[in-house]
């Protein structure tokens, strides 16, 4: 690569992957880039995002991407407008099982 692209990557904010776990990292969202590109619609797309969006939200906070979509889902539907933020991924609390 040269030393103009190397030079005008860093400026945009880009870095290298210097490790095989940096990559690992990157790989499912460069995967998942081309194969969203045909999403159907505008509105799919925009759908589509906003998932994806939470899911990976909900990785970076430590959750289970599945307990967190599926509690979020069933107490939507219940959940008052003003207390729509506690569903968040940064504000959600795992549910605690009772015995």
């Amino acid at each position: 690569m040269g030393a103009y692209r190397k030079c005008r990557i860093h400026h945009h904010g880009l870095k290298h992957a210097k490790s095989i776990a940096d990559k690992s990292k990157i790989r499912p969202i460069a995967i998942g880039r081309n194969n969203w590109l045909f999403t159907g619609s505008l509105r799919a797309g925009k759908r589509g995002a906003a998932i994806m969006s939470l899911i990976q939200s909900a990785k970076l906070n430590g959750h289970d991407p599945y307990a967190y979509l599926k509690d979020v889902l069933t107490h939507l539907p219940t959940q008052r407008n003003s207390m729509i933020a506690e569903l968040l991924p940064h504000r959600w609390t795992p549910p605690t099982a009772s015995t």
